[in-house]
């Protein structure tokens, strides 16, 4: 039966009154509390279809949980991020949860605002992707409530963190590009122009994994990384420096798709054909790497399954199932695609 029209927001009370039980048969059933019979159930949640009631979650906070996850996220423009959203959406699917976005930007200051906002708002724990604050303020949030980090590497006893193997990721683009026969392999690394940003952030750890598999390889000689930014705009800007060099690279590698995509651009600008004249290889394997016209190589860390899994992580920390910090690394796998071939004769 559908919700009956009301000029005013229906109570527990007017529950208990339509189902014919005390409001607090209603506050057990809203909370799957032990000693419900099937059949109470059942005329609670009818009456609750019919009135259209919906729990207030600042009361619902009052008395314990409010069933509201937060989600920290960086850039609302990178197409990784949603991935992860949308993995973290799926798994609270078949919970009573719900997830709240949270746009923190990209600086530690904005984060700590927004992180302060949610936990104003009385969320159950945060699930943070890729922050940029200290790991003190991280174990002092998760102090407060549960939390679960994603992609910033190295463990903590405070709280979790579901990570790719970064490193190992970037080594599957640099023997790709080694096997084609490149030696000019150039690498974008994201930069940020603020002071502390941590060593375990993904992009540091993709930039040490490119220079070790270039040692590796031994094209020690030919390591060159570009400072820029994740972003369209960085990835454009990195490649038009590195084209202009009197020799150029035959092959760029970005830490991200979206940088990558930039690349693309800068690259067709400048009248070159991808790959005849130059590769060009991402990270990430975004929805926008296999679109046919861009058919970018990249390396694909499953962001669905990291969302998922950090969904997880996060509810058996709020329900107490577990104590234990745990550090989830997933393993990544290249896609190869129509924008790497091997360098011109």
């Amino acid at each position: 039966m559908a919700a009956e029209p009301a000029s005013r927001r229906a109570t527990i009370t007017d529950v208990a009154s339509r189902a014919n039980v005390s409001t607090a048969a209603v506050s057990k059933v809203l909370r799957n509390a032990y000693g419900v019979s099937p059949a109470m159930q059942e005329r609670v949640r009818q009456a609750i279809a019919e009135l259209g009631y919906r729990p207030q979650a600042a009361a619902r906070g009052m008395r314990g949980r409010t069933y509201t996850v937060g989600v920290l996220i960086p850039d609302l423009r990178n197409p990784f991020f949603p991935e992860l959203v949308e993995g973290i959406a799926e798994h609270l699917d078949t919970t009573e949860y719900q997830s709240l976005l949270g746009p923190g930007g990209s600086t530690a200051q904005s984060q700590g605002r927004m992180t302060d906002a949610l936990l104003d708002r009385r969320m159950d724990g945060i699930i943070m992707i890729a922050p940029t604050l200290a790991r003190s303020h991280l174990e002092a949030t998760a102090a407060t409530v549960p939390i679960v980090v994603i992609g910033r590497h190295g463990k903590s006893t405070e709280y979790d963190a579901v990570v790719d193997d970064d490193l190992a990721g970037a080594g599957l683009i640099v023997d790709h590009l080694a096997d084609l026969g490149h030696r000019r392999i150039a690498h974008i690394e994201h930069k940020d122009t603020t002071r502390g940003i941590p060593t375990t952030m993904p992009q540091t750890v993709r930039a040490e994994g490119y220079r070790q598999a270039m040692l590796r390889r031994g094209l020690g000689a030919e390591i060159d990384i570009v400072f820029s930014t994740y972003s369209e705009e960085g990835g454009y800007t990195a490649a038009r420096e590195l084209l202009a060099r009197p020799v150029r690279p035959t092959a760029i590698f970005a830490g991200a798709d979206v940088a990558a995509i930039g690349v693309l651009n800068a690259v067709h600008e400048a009248g070159l054909r991808i790959p005849e004249d130059i590769s060009v290889a991402g990270y990430d394997n975004t929805s926008i790497a296999a679109m046919g016209p861009i058919s970018l190589t990249s390396v694909d860390q499953d962001g669905h399954l990291m969302g998922v899994n950090a969904a997880r992580l996060l509810l058996e920390r709020v329900e107490q199932k577990r104590q234990r910090s745990v550090l989830l690394s997933l393993s990544p796998t290249l896609v190869p695609r129509r924008s790497t071939a091997p360098p011109p004769a």
